[in-house]
């Protein structure tokens, strides 16, 4: 943001010295082409009034003198004709091409008074001034006076520098300034993107105000840092709610199932089915309730993370569910090796892969094989549960991590909470949870841990 500032207010200010300085420099060029046109007319008018003096007197050597002095005394050349056109003097080495004569003919026709104009001599650029020998009336002759242009053109180059050196400093005063007003402008536009960052990012802290920049950039800093309070609040509401509610519930639920269990003596035979419906409903919801508990403190843990063993891990919690995969015909492998270590919350990555493990034997075939495996990948470690059920497709891998989603045809008596417990857990520990697509079939769970070492 702060180069978009910076380059918008350079560009304008670039503009605007331009549209300044080029119009002055014009106008100040032009300025001095006529300054100096009307001295060499000046100087002009000057000698031929010597002239005119001299061949009224009968002195053409004077005329041819004045006409060597003067084209000395400036740098230029002198040419003089008579009344007829032809040269009387002229102070350009002999050989040298002589200049076209129009606008001495023209001064001698009284066509103008006065002739000027640019011209080139031996490669130079000069300008050139033609006026009469005797103004007034039928003139004696005609003078023309070049001179070379490079003073001029100093001069006016010296003016384009000096502009443009006004025009730099200036325009590095406008980049101080523009760098100061776009960090002003910048700086708490930076802060509120950090802080709708940490709020987007689910951090306990509210945003901080911004202190400095616009009052409307500070305004809207408070009105963040309202709302991410107003939002923090409300957040710890349903987490403290669904906790406390959670809780209230275990007794309740235990109570209940021991009530129904002390009734199973006095229930009739055909009253058996809906007894055992009833205590397995019972076990569904304790499960729930213990779900929602451990998916309240995997948000709210403050417990630091602690090294563990993955093959330790993954080799005890196959031990506990190799059992009922073999009851299902189902064969539970562990492969991967035996010295990587993630950091990780106490006891997440057991209960990662009982879920885990868990949704897996739910949906594997009989005959089929669950595999867990894993490996580092860019420093970090992953951890693979892969199944060989039907699997799923994209959009529902991606709402499988959502609370209580359950997938299309899933067997009753699931909560839908495995998969999001599975995410909190590892989000609690550093890490994240994604499905992919196994081949040919089923699902392959995906956790990525800090890895040590």
């Amino acid at each position: 943001m702060t180069r978009r500032l910076l380059f918008t207010y350079l560009s304008l200010a670039l503009v605007v010295l331009a549209g300044l300085a080029l119009p002055l420099g014009y106008v100040y060029q032009r300025s001095e082409q006529q300054r100096a046109f009307a001295q060499l007319e000046h100087d002009a008018e000057v000698l031929a009034a010597f002239m005119d003096t001299a061949l009224s007197r009968g002195n053409p050597g004077q005329v041819v003198l004045l006409a060597h002095e003067s084209a000395h005394r400036w740098g230029g050349e002198v040419d003089v004709v008579d009344a007829a056109g032809r040269p009387m003097a002229a102070t350009r080495p002999e050989g040298a091409t002589p200049l076209p004569a129009g606008d001495l003919h023209a001064v001698l026709a009284g066509q103008v008074q006065i002739s000027s104009g640019m011209t080139e001599v031996a490669g130079v650029p000069m300008m050139s001034v033609a006026v009469p020998l005797h103004p007034g009336n039928r003139a004696q002759g005609a003078l023309r006076v070049s001179v070379p242009t490079a003073a001029m053109n100093a001069r006016i180059h010296q003016f384009w520098y000096v502009l443009a050196i006004v025009a730099v400093s200036v325009l590095a005063c406008g980049a101080l300034v523009a760098v100061g007003l776009a960090r002003w402008i910048g700086r708490p536009v930076r802060l509120l993107e950090r802080a709708t960052r940490n709020l987007a990012d689910g951090a306990a802290a509210p945003a901080a105000p911004a202190v400095t920049g616009p009052p409307e950039l500070r305004r809207l800093a408070a009105t963040l840092d309202a709302t991410a309070t107003r939002l923090q609040d409300l957040i710890a509401a349903q987490r403290s709610f669904v906790g406390h509610a959670s809780h209230q519930l275990k007794t309740p639920l235990a109570a209940l199932r021991l009530r129904l269990e002390n009734l199973e003596p006095d229930v009739a035979a055909g009253g058996e089915a809906n007894l055992r419906a009833a205590l397995v409903e019972t076990d569904r919801l304790a499960t729930l309730v213990d779900t929602l508990l451990a998916m309240t403190r995997a948000e709210h843990t403050s417990q630091p993370s602690e090294p563990v063993a993955v093959a330790d891990a993954a080799g005890e919690r196959a031990a506990v569910w190799r059992p009922v995969a073999e009851d299902r015909g189902v064969t539970l492998t562990v492969r991967g090796p035996d010295d990587l270590w993630v950091r990780a919350i106490p006891g997440a990555l057991d209960q990662i892969l009982d879920n885990l493990l868990s949704n897996a034997l739910n949906i594997a075939p009989a005959g089929s094989t669950i595999a867990v495996t894993w490996r580092v990948v860019a420093g970090l470690v992953e951890v693979h549960v892969v199944d060989a059920g039907a699997g799923l497709t994209d959009d529902q891998r991606d709402q499988a991590l959502q609370p209580f989603w359950r997938a299309p045809g899933a067997a009753k008596g699931g909560t839908g909470l495995g998969l999001a417990l599975v995410r909190k857990l590892a989000e609690a520990s550093g890490g994240r949870v994604r499905l992919d697509a196994a081949e040919p079939t089923g699902v392959d769970a995906v956790v990525v841990l800090p890895g040590i070492g």
